[in-house]
């Protein structure tokens, strides 16, 4: 079951907090819980990319996205994610989630998340998101616009854009 209960303690804490600029990261501490393991008694990998939600939602709120969505009709979908775990979170281990802002294109929003134990980065999360309304998806430098910055991203890192351009190499519909 998705963790509403969470994610409403988030958001609601997140009210208290000062506003972000668009590019400064959200942190929060989360620790994992009994229902967020696997068999080995480990964070499940599929509740770490649920976790990671909990960490973009009070984000989009405080760098004042929320608002503009909802001003303009929006919606806000993740279109892809690539994933990299490298430490095992274990029960009651609690960790802290970093999300940022890095950049966008033509059509997507790229939002880094990581989650840190003891000073060790345990998986990190590259998710790509676009922001949605009537027509489809709205170009991210009329989101830009909306929230009264520059509509020119900052230059993606490089390893974003060769993610972007591999992922766009990938077949699709897939063959299998």
């Amino acid at each position: 079951m998705y963790p509403f209960i969470r994610l409403a303690t988030e958001t609601l804490r997140v009210r208290r907090l000062p506003p972000l600029g668009l590019f400064d990261p959200h942190v929060i501490q989360i620790r994992c819980l009994p229902w967020d393991l696997d068999p080995w008694i480990e964070l499940n990998n599929g509740r770490t990319l649920t976790l990671y939600d909990i960490g973009r939602v009070p984000f989009v709120l405080r760098i004042g996205l929320l608002k503009a969505l909802r001003a303009h009709g929006w919606g806000l979908t993740v279109a892809g994610a690539s994933v990299r775990y490298r430490r095992r979170v274990k029960a009651f281990h609690r960790v802290e989630l970093r999300t940022r802002l890095l950049g966008w294109d033509s059509r997507f929003v790229y939002i880094g998340q990581t989650m840190w134990r003891n000073g060790e980065c345990t998986s990190h999360v590259l998710n790509r998101s676009a922001v949605t309304g009537k027509g489809g998806i709205v170009p991210p430098a009329e989101v830009a616009r909306a929230l009264g910055v520059a509509p020119e991203s900052p230059a993606l890192p490089g390893w974003v854009a060769a993610w972007i351009e591999a992922d766009a190499a990938r077949p699709w519909p897939p063959a299998d």
